[in-house]
């Protein structure tokens, strides 16, 4: 026996289980009512021992495709088993009637753990009675089995038939596999397919396939970078190395892809990566599907970490074994798409000799090649640059730069071909090219281009050209961050942030980002922007931090692109500080004057400030669908005019005192037509915070609410508004003044399934809280997103007012969204008292969940602190909030040991210790009948959650 018969007969002993299930026909009889059931559990049970034994054979010696073809065996020798039972014993006249074929992947002989079982029935052309029986009984016991079986019943006429309108049956039919039965219809199906449908149709199967493909792409994200990757259909994944194989198999008449070599499409260099390719991604696809129990096909974080593990991955200084895994994937799925480019231009050049005509529907360019102006290196080959001959690299390395800088200047694609001598001249990319001075023009004419940097920068970086001419970059080719807020690998993400630059500088991204757009004309240094954009995170996976790593890097490159010592510290401070913008426009005060200084002191000029607003914006629209908002906008916009201001000179010397007292005078000058009592009440209800921070449009609202509430009798009251363009919605509060009020309102949009972005907590002179609370928007239209909030309002009113009890309905919320989290985030306190000068500012950085801000503020509440303002941010599934808070005499917390107590209550509670509802949680600020504050309640158990 061979070493693959030793190892597949481990899998199940084909003579022992047929003997088995000859014995269960001798001892119930064949058409016995407990037959069936018999052997049912007779096959089950050899079905799953040998599936079993395939997983324990794939962890050692981790062979994706050999798993992949045990399974495979195994499934065929349970069917041929059935079928030896139903022909012999159930339905004899059946015996040699009809064939069973795997199709589909199965019939590759390959099969994952749980992917279907695609059979093709194949019948005779004047069909028996009992056949349909006899189908009927093997697909009932398969599916008893559990297996998914996708069929079909055919005569070999209706194969053929259907063949030739239907692309995917017809690729079904190409990869038919006999497993047992009626071998001669087999024989006579496979010689009319190859006759009838395969011969003459090459360029239309392959134009199909080649469209089937792109679709497919799209669906699913058209990048192969994405962080959660789907293994079978996506970008780089096994369905496009399957694609290849049966264009290959089709046109080129091939049943190995070993033969690939022998026509000269792949070297042997490259059928060995396509081979290594395919092993690799059925071992992660047998493992996913062994783990989760189904067919999974999505690469989700949540079993990273477990495929990384049965992969044997560890960490290494920078990255964990769960980054190494997947950097290591999608190098996989790059050389995927190496291949894909090597295959096409092979087949094109092939189609080209054998019919010239047919070129055009692959390459669908209709004009004649000719010379490109300005290059002899280069031609236009029907809309695409190609070589003008074999040799260009080698006589000039510095031409692998300059075709892609020549595509840009023409708006060319590239021909296969171009691109597969590009991969295969990587080699010439050395020091020498990297230090050449027209090489590096030509990268930042490339980098700095007014058409389409990113492209380009795309396509040098799919071809390996980026990695090679720029090693630092090498290195976060295809690396991940294991979290939930980077869509993208690392080096997809700094290209998509080249991209977003070229369209804020072509001027198209007036609605997102209208002043990005206004500003960025007036930037000086165009080209040092675009170079710190590009590599603003390319010291990532550095043991280092990457902000400060990255700026040595760049120092070091700008010098080689030959930059000015003045423009490469200008690119050095934009890497060095291209966090600083976004984390404090999202987690301090803006409206704290201390937060606008100490930006103001780092920033130092105008100049920088542009630049840092500009890439700061790249940056975060670069990191996934979604992350973007005008929130975020909002705040960056605010912290830019308060601290152009600063640089301008344009603070006010006027005293804190006197423009309060200015703001108090605007407020009642502004409530036209409204008595003089009225006007005097409304404007004198506010202290100096909310007067010298709330615009004046928005207090005159407010004034108005509150004078309604009053009129009304409301004790509480709820007001709400939509913001499309800040894409944010606001619930403003009127209650009673409590302790634990931030606590139960933020409780009550958790459990309403609202996102707190912000909050604005004032107390008026007459003992009332007037709270606005800022959540993420839902809804585009503004007709549902007010009704979402009029709900998120009347749960704030009903757990306020006692109605609902906030423990409740938070532990319902929390169950309904219960899942064990595949990333861990060391819970982090900072208590500083330099970064206000009125206030202490408490940070707080853990894992997000259902009501965790709930829990903060009633802890913060617990220890006697009253909150002035919240800034609550979250980074995919990190949170990070921000309390600028006072004790209950308005001072700073500077004791010690109170800020030791302060952290380590706060870290409990981030670490979900806190297990009980604290002594002292309201149930109910206002009861119903009015202003009452509730009696404390007693001690229950709560399910934590934000």
């Amino acid at each position: 026996m061979t070493r693959t018969e030793i190892e597949f007969s481990e899998l199940l002993d084909v003579a022992q289980l047929k003997a088995e299930c000859d014995a269960m026909v001798g001892q119930f009889g064949a058409g016995s009512a407990e037959l069936r059931p018999a052997l049912l559990a007779v096959l089950k049970k050899a079905s799953q021992e040998g599936r079993q034994k395939a997983r324990e054979l794939l962890a050692i010696d981790g062979g994706g495709r050999n798993c992949a073809r045990r399974i495979s065996w195994l499934q065929d020798q349970l069917i041929a088993i059935l079928y030896d039972l139903v022909v012999t014993y159930l339905f004899p006249k059946q015996k040699n009637i009809f064939a069973v074929t795997a199709v589909g992947g199965y019939g590759r002989g390959t099969l994952a753990p749980g992917s279907d079982i695609d059979l093709l029935f194949l019948l005779p052309s004047k069909q028996q009675d009992g056949t349909h029986k006899a189908v009927e009984f093997m697909l009932y016991i398969l599916w008893d089995m559990g297996f998914k079986v996708g069929h079909a019943t055919r005569s070999v006429d209706e194969c053929i038939r259907l063949s030739k309108g239907d692309m995917t049956i017809r690729t079904a039919i190409l990869e038919s596999r006999y497993i047992c039965g009626r071998k001669a219809l087999v024989d006579e199906l496979e010689s009319r397919f190859d006759k009838e449908i395969v011969t003459g149709t090459g360029p239309e199967f392959i134009a199909a396939k080649l469209a089937e493909r792109d679709e497919r792409h799209r669906k699913a994200g058209d990048t192969r970078y994405l962080v959660e990757p789907n293994v079978k259909e996506g970008k780089g994944g096994l369905r496009d190395l399957h694609t290849l194989f049966w264009i290959a198999k089709y046109y080129y008449h091939i049943r190995d892809s070993a033969e690939l070599v022998k026509l000269g499409v792949l070297s042997r260099h490259e059928w060995h990566v396509f081979e290594k390719a395919d092993d690799f991604l059925w071992a992660v696809r047998c493992h996913m599907h062994f783990l989760t129990g189904k067919a999974e096909e999505r690469l989700s974080f949540d079993i990273q970490p477990e495929i990384a593990e049965s992969l044997d991955y560890h960490k290494r200084p920078g990255l964990s074994a769960v980054e190494r895994f997947m950097k290591h994937y999608f190098l996989v799925a790059k050389d995927v798409g190496d291949l894909t480019r090597i295959f096409c231009a092979a087949l094109e050049d092939q189609q080209a000799k054998e019919a010239p005509g047919l070129a055009a529907v692959i390459g669908r360019f209709a004009n004649r090649t000719r010379k490109l102006p300005g290059s002899l290196e280069f031609v236009n080959d029907r809309g695409r640059i190609a070589l003008a001959d074999p040799d260009v690299f080698k006589r000039d390395p510095v031409s692998i730069i300059r075709l892609f800088h020549m595509a840009d200047i023409h708006g060319l694609e590239f021909h296969p071909d171009a691109l597969k001598g590009v991969t295969r001249s990587l080699s010439l990319i050395d020091n020498q090219l990297r230090e050449n001075e027209e090489a590096n023009r030509l990268f930042l004419a490339i980098l700095t281009s007014p058409r389409d940097p990113a492209l380009m920068l795309r396509r040098m970086n799919e071809a390996g050209v980026l990695g090679r001419f720029i090693p630092e970059f090498g290195r976060i080719v295809s690396m991940m961050q294991f979290n939930m807020y980077h869509h993208y690998t690392v080096d997809e993400h700094l290209i998509r942030t080249v991209e977003v630059l070229s369209e804020i500088d072509k001027g198209k991204a007036d609605d997102l980002h209208p002043l990005a757009n206004k500003l960025m004309p007036g930037i000086e240094d165009r080209e040092a922007l675009y170079v710190a954009v590009l590599f603003h995170d390319v010291a990532k996976g550095r043991q280092e931090d990457h902000s400060i790593a990255g700026a040595k890097i760049a120092r070091k490159l700008c010098a080689r692109f030959g930059m000015s010592l003045k423009r490469t510290e200008l690119v050095s401070w934009l890497i060095e500080q291209h966090l600083l913008m976004s984390m404090v426009a999202q987690t301090r005060d803006l409206n704290d004057r201390k937060t606008i200084t100490d930006f103001a002191e780092k920033v130092q000029s105008l100049e920088r400030l542009k630049m840092l607003l500009v890439l700061t914006i790249c940056d975060i629209r670069a990191v996934g669908p979604g992350v973007w908002n005008g929130w975020k906008g909002q705040l960056l916009r605010t912290l830019y005019y308060e601290t152009e201001l600063l640089l301008a000179g344009g603070f006010s010397e006027v005293s804190r005192k006197e423009r309060a007292v200015q703001a108090q005078t605007a407020l009642r000058d502004a409530l036209i037509g409204w008595s003089e009592k009225d006007r005097k009440t409304y404007s004198k209800l506010h202290y100096q915070p909310y007067l010298l921070s709330v615009p004046i449009e928005d207090q005159v609202r407010h004034a108005q609410f509150i004078r309604e509430a009053d009129k009304k009798g409301q004790a509480l009251a709820t007001v709400v508004r939509t913001d499309s363009f800040r894409a944010i919605t606001e619930i403003t509060v009127l209650s009673p003044d409590h302790p634990r009020l931030v606590a139960v309102i933020a409780g009550a949009c958790a459990a309403a399934g609202a996102n707190i972005v912000d909050a604005q907590i004032f107390t008026t002179s007459d003992g009332r809280a007037l709270d606005t609370i800022l959540v993420n928007r839902e809804f585009p239209n503004d007709e549902d997103e007010l009704r979402r909030a009029a709900t998120i309002g009347k749960m704030i009113e009903d757990v306020l007012s006692g109605r609902k009890r906030l423990p409740e309905v938070i532990a319902t919320r929390a169950r309904s969204r219960r899942k064990k989290s595949a990333f861990t985030v060391v819970p982090h306190v900072t208590i500083s008292n330099s970064l206000s000068n009125k206030f202490t500012v408490i940070e707080v950085e853990c894992l997000d969940r259902v009501g965790l801000l709930s829990e903060i503020t009633a802890m913060l509440a617990d220890l006697s602190i009253d909150i002035a303002s919240a800034r609550i941010t979250t980074f995919g599934e990190k949170v990070i909030d921000t309390f600028y808070v006072t004790d209950l005499i308005g001072q700073k917390i500077v004791n010690d040991n109170r800020r030791a107590h302060i952290v380590a209550r706060l870290k409990a509670v981030m670490g979900g210790e806190v297990d009980e509802l604290r002594e002292g949680m309201p149930q109910g600020i206002i009861a119903p009948a009015g202003l009452r504050v509730a009696s404390a309640p007693k001690k229950v158990k709560v399910t934590s959650g934000q």
